[in-house]
């Protein structure tokens, strides 16, 4: 132990040579670009120093490159923590682009490809493991992982470690053991919305040795938060859309109005398209990828939309519904102007909204009864006996479920996310998993099977010259693209790879589409399912506290909306924006101007029926309420306007 020791320091000490001039060819050479966005090298420094590092970057601000640069820079493996399955696709495919050899774990994958993934991640010189939180828990990942020679444990979206977080999951917790198993490996934890007490809780929870935080202003100086109230927000959208130019993002919760509002668009000359989880995941990246190619100018979405987008020429997003809270608000507003132009965040408001978050809250907190209920019938519908389901993962056909069991979806939703916060199970949404093949013969047993089935030769030499790795790694084909290169109609492909499977020459697994349900914990009766009441009110309660936050943000007349996000965040010494339609109400009332004078003539014209409480002068009046106090307050400090006894109005002279 004490050897291992000694080698392990030196070789930390070995990868921390890695210097500026290193890191910046890395970046070059890798990915093109020749100097780092703000901060990117201050994190990269400190973790090639072998320091814990917390990395607090809003959205957009380049985190991936933060780990991915040093992991390059030093011997070994990185290890990569998320709970993003597309995002962690989506990273591993672009740095296969780049040459960068990379493997995703997650659910949706077979034990067998599982244990063929870790091996080569032991023996195959890769430089990157994605991984899920649920899989550090495994034994068999455990095991695997004491071979490998990890120089980086990354933890993306660490906020969920916290349960003062907006996003806690329980798995996130069994990060800091694994500390026990990879001792002096340092950790950079990142995430994009963190308040100050979720940074000290994330650094505390991770076992950092001190506090060593690294964080990028929330501060946008090129994007206009404006707040639209409106008793129309449908029309309001047309006359914003048709107002700015460019691209630009609509977010609304439903995934009805995704579709009705994407085709009203389109009847207006506005070419939209819309995105839900709802969709099947390849028609989810077709317009995903036309929406990027500037095929369509406006994307109408739910939040399922946005994890990994990185359009930077993005105008203006547009919230049609109040956001769960600001660290949800803020990463979504934050996908507009990305290319440091003048972009805008619209939020939508109106009277009804105050009404609806008392039923949002209703609804993702349904009560412990009505989850042992979603809990009960979950286990029916997948039916797993008392005692069993530890460990397994089983195809999860949410709309079936619902409709035999008659449950509301949010209300099913809620309750299943309780669930997983409980550290019960966990769904993975839908998502497109290829079929995938991998040869279980060596050359030498192909070549006979050739021999022997020649009406295969063919077929099988295609396989050998479409894709690589072919026998030793499990490899994502496409049975269309086969059909097509070998001139064969698509179910004789299939009925190729099916054979082939059956005859032990291939491993074959065939694409899928369907949300997962992983179990934590064996299936307990629903009556001795424990949830315990003061962390489920406990998180009622931040829930709460993070909606009226947003819901503050929206019907607040007077604070600067940049300002108003900053403190959220913990940033207290800045000045307001100037740009935001706060701001901009107070700059057009600005002493002298041709508004403020308005004001002051119909004010003045009220008074000369005789004194006025300021309720009454503000109806009378029979302009913006805000704006007329305004222009009173000034009146008073003036001393052109005095308060009588009775705390009416006057004016004086």
């Amino acid at each position: 132990m004490i050897i291992w020791l000694i080698l392990n320091v030196a070789k930390l000490q070995k990868k921390s040579l890695a210097g500026r001039q290193e890191i910046r060819q890395i970046l070059s050479s890798t990915w093109g670009h020749e100097k780092f966005r703000p901060l990117q090298e201050e994190i990269i420094l400190s973790v090639l120093s072998g320091k814990d590092t917390l990395a607090l970057m809003p959205t957009g601000g380049g985190k991936s490159v933060t780990f991915q640069v040093p992991a390059l820079a030093m011997e070994g493996i990185c290890l990569v923590i998320t709970p993003l399955i597309a995002l962690m696709k989506d990273q591993v495919e672009q740095l296969i682009r780049m040459k960068v050899k990379a493997i995703a774990i997650h659910s949706g994958m077979t034990s067998f490809e599982i244990d063929i993934a870790l091996n080569n991640c032991v023996y195959g010189g890769y430089k990157f493991l994605y991984v899920s939180p649920e899989r550090l828990s495994t034994q068999l990942f455990r095991t695997r992982l004491r071979d490998m020679n990890v120089n980086l444990i990354a933890v993306d979206e660490a906020h969920c470690i916290s349960q003062w977080g907006y996003d806690f999951r329980p798995s996130y917790l069994e990060i800091s053991s694994l500390r026990e198993i990879l001792e002096e490996v340092p950790v950079l934890a990142l995430t994009a919305t963190a308040t100050p007490e979720v940074c000290v809780d994330i650094q505390e929870r991770l076992g950092f040795p001190k506090p060593n935080l690294l964080k990028k202003s929330f501060d946008r100086a090129n994007l206009d938060y404006l707040v639209v109230s409106t008793t129309d927000k449908v029309k309001e959208l047309l006359e914003l859309v048709s107002y700015n130019e460019g691209s630009g993002i609509v977010y609304t919760r439903n995934r009805k109005k995704c579709r009705e509002l994407s085709e009203l668009l389109s009847q207006h000359n506005v070419s939209s398209t819309y995105y839900h989880a709802g969709l099947k995941q390849a028609l989810r990246d077709e317009r995903q990828k036309q929406w990027m190619q500037n095929q369509f100018r406006v994307m109408v979405a739910t939040n399922a939309f946005g994890m990994g987008i990185d359009k930077s020429d993005v105008r203006f997003v547009i919230h049609m519904d109040l956001p769960d809270g600001p660290e949800a608000y803020f990463q979504e507003a934050g996908r507009a102007g990305r290319d440091g132009e003048q972009s805008q965040a619209i939020l939508l408001f109106n009277g009804p909204d105050k009404r609806v978050v008392e039923q949002r809250i209703a609804v993702n907190f349904p009560g412990i009864p009505k989850i042992r209920e979603v809990y009960k019938a979950v286990c029916n519908y997948l039916q797993i006996p008392l005692g069993s389901g530890r460990g397994q993962q089983y195809d999860f056909e949410f709309g079936e479920f619902l409709h035999r069991y008659k449950f509301s979806a949010m209300v099913a939703h809620s309750a299943l996310k309780v669930l997983a916060m409980e550290g019960y199970l966990v769904l993975t949404e839908s998502f497109h998993n290829p079929s995938r093949i991998k040869f279980s013969v060596e050359r030498d047993g192909l070549y006979n099977f050739q021999v022997n089935n020649a009406g295969f030769d063919g077929f099988i030499k295609l396989l050998l010259r479409s894709y690589s790795g072919l026998f030793s790694q499990f490899v994502r084909i496409d049975e269309s693209m086969l059909a097509r290169r070998s001139a064969l109609p698509l179910d004789k492909v299939s009925n190729y790879l099916k054979t082939m499977s059956k005859q032990q020459i291939i491993h074959y697994i065939p694409r899928k589409e369907v949300p997962v349900l992983t179990f934590l914990e064996e299936r307990l009766d629903d009556k001795n399912l424990l949830i315990a009441p003061d962390r489920y009110n406990f998180r009622k309660e931040r829930y709460e506290k993070r909606i009226r936050e947003m819901l503050r943000y929206a019907s607040s007349e007077n604070i600067c909306r940049s300002q108003f996000l900053l403190s959220y965040f913990g940033q207290f010494d800045t000045l307001r924006c100037g740009h935001c339609d706060v701001c901009r109400a107070e700059k057009s009332l600005e002493p002298g101007s041709e508004e403020f004078n308005a004001i002051v003539d119909v004010i003045f014209a009220q008074f000369s029926q005789g004194p006025l409480l300021l309720d009454e002068l503000v109806k009378s009046c029979g302009l913006d309420a805000l704006n007329v106090v305004r222009v009173t307050e000034w009146l008073v400090d003036k001393g052109r306007v005095s308060r009588m006894k009775d705390l009416r109005l006057r004016m004086k002279g």
